[in-house]
């Protein structure tokens, strides 16, 4: 049980509002819930979110176990780069979904992370993992994850503040500039729905910053640093460019003519960097490109461009 004593100058403040402010390591989400289902009391009575107060109640929140998850734990292959009480750093394979959902009932990350982590606090009152952002099915690469809803909301706040740095590498098609920025509206496509653009009329913004590190024949291999993490974002930002990915079937990498030396979206989630949700301190992770990646990229040197003849 927590006692929360409401200071005078959250006079007039709603519940639901200042528990959040003074109860950081609970989720909005999880508050509104405690009080829905009647665990939060002001002299032993349920409280509503939205009753103003007059400074000086003392509430109570009755905060009870997690519960078990309905997902299913697998054993499935997990790297581990880095954990500790409150997150996980992991380096995804391609090929493997984040997160359970419609056609993808199993086989995830998730049910992985339920059957290696053994300490797992929970999420909302469910013993699960804190999905802090995504990758894409065929991109492999660096992931957080949070062990518990204090770790989740302030991972989610720096994802917000844009205080976390995400380095990408790609290899594209053609010969892309050798530094650029992408900054524009993006959205859902306007008639092909799997897919997403930086060239709608209204939308979030989308920015994606760049270097070319390495020219091949046909191909170029850029590093990516994201401001913004939209979905698809990289994919979309240089297929609208006229460098779609080696290998994206969605964004037309496939059927670009040029070197097929991939069998997926040629990305990867290089570098990582963000603040401790606990601590603060800044930490910092690497993780070289899988087998696949790097087969392409020695493909890609080894094409010789064709002899010219008169």
């Amino acid at each position: 049980m927590i006692r929360v004593v409401v200071a005078p100058k959250a006079r007039g403040a709603r519940i639901d509002q200042h528990l959040a402010s003074v109860l950081p390591e609970l989720s909005r989400s999880r508050l509104k819930a405690l009080i829905e289902q009647g665990h939060v009391t002001l002299e032993g009575q349920p409280v509503r979110a939205a009753l103003r107060l007059k400074g000086g109640e003392a509430l109570e929140v009755d905060v009870p176990p997690v519960e078990p998850t309905a997902l299913t734990a697998q054993d499935l292959p997990l790297k581990v780069v880095f954990q500790d009480a409150d997150l996980l750093v992991l380096d995804k394979a391609a090929g493997m979904v984040v997160h359970p959902g419609a056609g993808n009932r199993d086989g995830t990350l998730v049910n992985a992370l339920l059957f290696h982590v053994s300490d797992l606090a929970g999420i909302g009152g469910e013993l699960r993992p804190g999905i802090v952002h995504r990758l894409d099915k065929d991109t492999s690469g660096l992931l957080v994850v949070a062990k518990n809803d204090a770790a989740l909301v302030a991972l989610q706040a720096a994802f917000k503040a844009r205080a976390v740095e995400k380095t990408y590498l790609a290899l594209v098609h053609g010969a892309a500039p050798l530094r650029g920025t992408f900054r524009t509206l993006y959205g859902r496509h306007p008639r092909h729905r799997q897919r997403f653009s930086g060239k709608v009329k209204t939308g979030k913004e989308a920015v994606t910053h760049f270097v070319t590190t390495r020219f091949f024949f046909r191909a170029s291999r850029v590093e990516i640093i994201l401001e913004t993490g939209r979905t698809h974002q990289i994919r979309a930002h240089f297929a609208e460019a006229g460098h779609p990915l080696l290998g994206d079937a969605l964004y037309g990498g496939v059927k670009k003519a040029g070197p097929q030396v991939i069998d997926r979206q040629a990305l990867h989630a290089w570098k990582l960097k963000f603040p401790h949700p606990r601590t603060g301190k800044v930490l910092s992770f690497e993780v070289k490109p899988p087998r696949d990646f790097l087969k392409a990229e020695q493909a890609l040197l080894d094409e010789e461009p064709p002899v010219k003849t008169r």
